[in-house]
């Protein structure tokens, strides 16, 4: 452990961290200096709160564009009042502390009493001039460590700022999703606090309470075997040059070991291996259309559903088959008082093609380029944004899996190595020294092609073995989007919250 911490330090301060470069600025929080403003909600009503803004959450502010959090307290909080973090960083990019937006998460935050935190955040693309060159301040994981920065300041005035620190609510999308899967996965982990205390963030706790994560973009360095394993099958795969099939193979073959190397299990104690993923996502996928189905919406077979052919007297459970009904239970006749209704033919869905699926879900948005993540250099194609997350802070991209890495010729040296295992959850999700939060809420689209299914599923498993209380679905036809079905969102967080 020593030593990846040295690795890591040096390495962050090579990249920009040293304290001599900082500007001082010391932690301060003067509640005296609040704004009375109003938000009107959709609905017309308006919401009253304090707001408290360029708070910086470090002493050694190296980007004063984005290295700072504002806080909106709603008129009666009080310190036992939720505080629902809401971070905007999307494509791993660099996120401002902004304000609360009346149709996302945020706005619905205070509209139900919790106090809210934005915190801004570095990103991959963030600069800053350094004498006659532009120094890149946000590779990873300085955006990661801004927003623990940002938890351990609220916890530093735990008196003046109001709101519970112990009930810390994290939310995101896409990378923000990772982010918040992330700070709900790696608290007080030792690993993060030489580069924390570079920054000059208080030394406080950064565990918090609850995680959102909408599709987050996580376990960067399988996710391009997870990708080629579930659509290189896929129609859309299958017609791409003979080199980039080749790519694909590849990647796929690399997936079963990785899998089995997690020890994932399911409910019923079945192995989650690559040899039962099909049929757990086939019935995850039929879980969701089912519901979709129950409340209204129109689900077609020739995207690979299968439909009862008969009346049931009993509902699928958990996407298997209905019980049909017995010779005395009255099939066909009125129901008496307030007995459940007899379901019609064609009501329940019983089986997936997911091979048709995968190809429906291709139909809705091309998939991404192989590889989908790690491309840098493999076979010709360009860097992606996770390429230059993991870059250096001259602006250069960088390969982070080995494979891609070998590929190209290049090395992962020991400090990259470092990054990139801080940048994963997986890697903390029931580590002996990582206090995880005890409540998630995840959610990815059941035709969000953005990252493989596996490495949503894998995320929502690896909690739930760990004894987390996890709360995890697959919305119908949902593409890579967030902040969707509030009023299911904080149903659950009042839930947690009593």
């Amino acid at each position: 452990m020593k030593k990846s911490l040295f690795v890591l330090l040096g390495a962050l301060c090579t990249m920009g961290l040293s304290a001599k470069t900082k500007t001082v600025t010391p932690l301060s929080f003067d509640r005296s200096k609040g704004v009375k403003t109003q938000l009107t909600m959709p609905d017309g009503h308006s919401v009253s709160y304090t707001a408290y803004t360029q708070l910086y959450y470090v002493t050694h502010v190296e980007d004063s564009t984005y290295q700072y959090l504002n806080i909106f307290v709603p008129d009666g909080a009080t310190e036992r009042t939720p505080i629902f973090l809401r971070t905007y960083v999307g494509g791993y990019m660099e996120s401002r502390a902004g304000g609360p937006q009346a149709d996302d998460a945020s706005g619905r935050a205070l509209a139900e009493g919790y106090v809210l935190v934005i915190p801004g955040s570095r990103g991959r693309r963030s600069t800053v001039p350094q004498g006659k060159k532009t120094l890149y301040t946000g590779r990873a994981p300085k955006g990661l460590l801004d927003l623990k920065a940002a938890v351990r300041y609220l916890r530093h005035f735990v008196r003046e700022i109001p709101g519970d620190k112990e009930r810390i609510i994290t939310d995101g999308t896409s990378a923000g999703g990772a982010m918040s899967a992330l700070l709900g996965a790696t608290g007080n982990h030792p690993s993060y606090a030489p580069a924390l205390k570079a920054m000059g963030a208080a030394e406080e706790r950064d565990d918090v309470f609850a995680s959102v994560c909408y599709c987050p973009i996580i376990d960067l360095d399988h996710a391009d075997m997870a990708y080629e394993w579930l659509y290189g099958q896929t129609a859309s795969r299958q017609s791409l040059s003979e080199d980039k099939r080749a790519i694909t193979t590849a990647l796929a073959s690399q997936f079963p070991a990785y899998q089995a190397s997690l020890g994932l299990s399911l409910p019923d104690g079945t192995p989650l291996t690559a040899e039962t993923y099909p049929a757990y996502l086939k019935k995850l996928l039929i879980t969701s259309a089912q519901e979709a189905k129950d409340a209204g919406a129109t689900i077609p077979d020739s995207i690979g559903f299968s439909f009862s052919q008969q009346a049931h007297g009993q509902a699928p459970i958990n996407g298997g088959v209905g019980a049909p009904p017995t010779p005395n239970s009255g099939a066909g006749m009125p129901p008496q008082g307030m007995g459940p209704r007899q379901r019609q033919q064609g009501e329940y869905i019983t089986d997936l093609d997911l091979s048709k699926y995968l190809d429906y879900v291709v139909s809705t948005q091309p998939l991404k380029g192989v590889p989908a993540f790690d491309s840098y250099g493999v076979g010709g194609a360009t860097a992606s944004g996770e390429n230059g997350l993991f870059g250096d802070d001259a602006g250069s991209d960088a390969n982070f899996t080995p494979w891609a890495a070998t590929q190209t010729g290049r090395r992962l040296s020991p400090a990259l190595e470092e990054r990139i295992r801080l940048m994963n959850p997986m890697n903390y999700i029931g580590a002996p020294k990582a206090s995880t939060a005890p409540h998630w809420y995840i959610r990815h689209g059941a035709r969000d092609r953005d990252t493989a299914f596996p490495v949503i599923i894998n995320l929502a498993t690896k909690l739930e073995n760990t004894g987390k209380e996890v709360n995890f679905k697959l919305p119908w036809n949902r593409p890579h989007s967030g902040d969707y079905a509030l009023g299911e969102l904080f149903a659950w967080i009042r839930s947690i919250v009593r």
